[in-house]
């Protein structure tokens, strides 16, 4: 027969840690079980005493236990770990491999994407989010990490205010419409600016790689600030297999200068995978389109990058102006969820698409730029 160990364990099994997507038993948080079937008490052990999830993850123990045992008196204690036991945590959740290590280097699973523009203001944050979402809705583990350091917005667009937890030396990502996400913005009071020099922006981007606890992600998706400056030279050092997306508009002056963000990628080494033009026109009542800021500015890009690469570079997508991929963006709810049935929202699923059918890069690519 079952001991009261083995069925209170059974039913904490169900109690899923919100930060880390695993059950509390299997991340020694249940400790000393004691009484009868009638009466007994658990105990349960945070990571940290600043979780940010305790009063869930009590609510959640108890709900779980009264479902299982409603005719017995339970009482839950809420501790903390040890260091001891939180130093054996954190070995576990590696699974093996060194701190502060790249999980995302040669040999990883995980398909990584970095999505880049030549200016700002041409909607690459949006679709980045909205991407990650649909993404995480077809089932997959997602990660963005906001490398838009000067400019971030992924928190907002995520519409999430959640901090991370810190347990030492490793950083737990809050988790926004199933997505994991980190950001400078997490980090700073209100809305303060960033004033760096490119150390320090090397030294960011690093940590977000080597000093987040990931998990096993499907998908990486790497916001990535406008330009060629010093966060892409980053980015490619650490991150030589990642693909990346270039977003324009449909203006000429805009894609002109997209050109240089895919270039940029293609000296780091990285594959690019595809061009998108985004604000591709606006759909009128009469069923016209109104080209508001042109047309052309993505294919123009994909051809000068096609010549550029020595290799095809597409036109993976054109997302059309859309009120509800902008108001989602302003509320924090992206359009692929609140409105799957706008033309935007469509065009970002069948481009999300495009990404799931996508084999893994087959080789390591070597940087081709020098640095001073």
């Amino acid at each position: 027969m079952s001991t009261l160990q083995d069925k209170v364990l059974a039913a904490l099994s169900l109690v899923i840690d919100p930060e880390l997507r695993k059950p509390i038993t299997e991340l020694d948080m249940v400790g000393d079980i004691a009484g009868t079937d009638s009466q007994f008490s658990v105990e349960i052990k945070l990571t940290v005493s600043h979780c940010p999830q305790a009063t869930q993850i009590e609510e959640r123990v108890n709900q779980v236990l009264v479902d299982s045992f409603p005719a017995a008196q339970v009482s839950v204690v809420m501790k903390v770990m040890t260091k001891e036991e939180l130093d054996a945590l954190k070995v576990k959740l590696r699974g093996g491999a060194e701190p502060k290590s790249n999980p995302f280097g040669v040999g990883s699973a995980t398909k990584v994407f970095l999505i880049g523009s030549g200016k700002g203001g041409v909607g690459k944050s949006s679709l980045t989010v909205n991407l990650a979402v649909e993404l995480a809705n077809q089932g997959f583990d997602v990660g963005v990490l906001d490398a838009d350091i000067f400019g971030f917005s992924i928190p907002a667009q995520l519409g999430t205010k959640d901090r991370p937890t810190r347990l030492d030396d490793m950083i737990l990502p809050p988790i926004a419409h199933g997505v994991k996400v980190i950001s400078i913005g997490m980090f700073l009071p209100s809305n303060e600016p960033v004033a760096w020099r490119g150390p320090m922006l090397h030294k960011a981007v690093e940590q977000f790689l080597t000093e987040v606890h990931w998990g096993t992600l499907d998908y990486l998706l790497i916001d990535m600030p406008p330009g060629t400056g010093d966060v892409a030279i980053s980015v490619g050092q650490l991150l030589p297999n990642a693909r990346s997306i270039v977003v324009t508009t449909p203006q000429q002056a805009s894609s002109y200068v997209a050109q240089r963000s895919g270039s940029s990628s293609h000296k780091m080494g990285q594959e690019i995978f595809g061009v998108i033009e985004n604000m591709s026109g606006l759909k009128m009542p009469d069923g016209s389109t109104l080209e508001l800021f042109g047309s052309g500015g993505g294919q123009v890009v994909a051809d000068e990058l096609s010549e550029y690469s020595d290799t095809a570079v597409p036109l993976i997508g054109k997302v059309p102006i859309s009120v509800e991929l902008r108001s989602g963006s302003d509320s924090g709810n992206p359009v692929v969820l609140s409105h799957k049935e706008d033309p935007a929202a469509i065009e970002i699923a069948r481009i999300a698409g495009l990404m799931i059918a996508a084999k893994l890069p087959s080789a390591n690519r070597t940087l081709k730029v020098d640095i001073a």
